[in-house]
């Protein structure tokens, strides 16, 4: 999903990417609205966003098992540009902060992302 997310976030564009079979509900919406976001001022992204990703709740037994995964995203070599020139992050962006991202393995044995929220808390 990271894959296909960041390569929609790279073209300002969900199409080609495959991010919609990786991510489903509030999580493929979200996805959606950022790259719309960029698109709507001409930017697209750069460079790479780093991931510590760990799974912190795992329920197999659940009828659709769940998952939570606790993510540490990295923007230190993640840019935004628009016109050919880097755009900075917002004020008070923390380059490292915490993800934390909700999965549901549907049928076929394949898990989907469901639901990506920060909290803006560094890590």
């Amino acid at each position: 999903m990271l894959a296909a997310e960041a390569k929609a976030y790279r073209t300002a564009s969900t199409a080609g990417t495959g991010v919609g079979r990786y991510a489903a509900y509030k999580a493929l919406a979200a996805i959606r609205t950022d790259v719309d976001n960029l698109k709507a001022v001409d930017a697209v992204v750069t460079g790479k966003v780093g991931h510590d990703v760990k799974v912190t709740k795992l329920d197999l037994e659940a009828k659709v098992a769940t998952a939570t995964l606790t993510d540490c995203v990295d923007l230190s070599r993640y840019r935004t540009v628009k016109a050919g020139k880097e755009v900075p992050l917002p004020a008070g962006q923390p380059l490292r902060y915490v993800m934390t991202v909700s999965a549901e393995r549907w049928d076929g044995g394949r898990w989907m992302i469901t639901e990506i929220s920060t909290d803006g808390s560094a890590c």
